[in-house]
């Protein structure tokens, strides 16, 4: 069963959020397994992040190297609002 995550973190500015980009990168994390779609919105100068992920696993698993890089760019990260995903429609 396919989970959304949507992440909201005070002070992940549009900078922050390329930084983290190019260090998931560097870690050979830039598109883990298990994720689907990855959206960053943009709003009031901070970035909201929406992901799909196949499993809790194998997010979480993505989070022992996420969390490193955010905590290092001085995000206090809180819990996403997490829910199962009904539909998806491209295009």
């Amino acid at each position: 069963m396919a989970l959304g995550f949507y992440f909201v973190n005070p002070g992940f500015t549009k900078e922050k959020y390329a930084d983290a980009l190019a260090q998931l990168e560097a870690a050979g994390a830039g598109s883990p397994k298990g994720r689907t779609f990855h959206v960053g919105l943009e709003s009031d100068g901070e970035i909201q992040v929406f992901d799909i992920w196949e499993s809790q696993e194998e997010f979480e698993a993505f989070g022992a190297t996420l969390m490193p890089i955010l905590a290092g760019l001085g995000l206090e990260v809180g819990e996403p609002m997490v829910s199962q995903v009904h539909n998806v429609i491209k295009g």
